[in-house]
């Protein structure tokens, strides 16, 4: 399935009522599913392509345990790194005190580097993944206190 009618598909179950689509077709199967974490003004799916049937939806670790502070949260699936280039020093660190709107870090999705910013000033208490991990939509990034 090419992007365009893929990301077609994602648009129109986000502005629809519809909470989960499945496609099959000879490349394989698309399911679409609507999240349904804490309350946002406009819910944005989740898509996990497929060969076989997709496992069943589990809560991530992270959901279960309560973590002092807020956690900044990944707007996008992607790729995670601390800093602007490989040996650059890391836009934070644990103890960094950020102004809201200061980048934390950098999400690369479909080779485009997108910058994260701080959504609350305050100190860096935990910083949850390491550089060059994959991260999903919603997936905690850092803990600010």
């Amino acid at each position: 399935m090419d992007l365009r009618k893929l990301k077609t598909l994602i648009d129109l179950v986000s502005e629809s009522n519809v909470s989960e689509l499945e496609i099959t077709e000879a490349e394989g199967k698309v399911r679409i599913v609507k999240s349904s974490g804490a309350p946002v003004m406009m819910q944005q799916p989740s898509v996990t392509l497929a060969a076989a049937p997709a496992p069943a939806a589990t809560p991530p670790a992270e959901a279960l345990v309560a973590v002092p502070g807020h956690m900044v949260k990944s707007p996008m699936v992607g790729t995670f790194y601390r800093s602007s280039s490989p040996g650059a020093n890391p836009f934070v660190e644990l103890g960094s005190v950020v102004k809201e709107g200061e980048t934390l870090c950098i999400i690369e999705a479909m080779k485009i580097l997108n910058e994260i910013e701080a959504d609350k000033s305050g100190t860096i208490t935990q910083i949850l993944l390491e550089n060059g991990q994959a991260v999903e939509y919603g997936q905690s990034l850092f803990v600010i206190e």
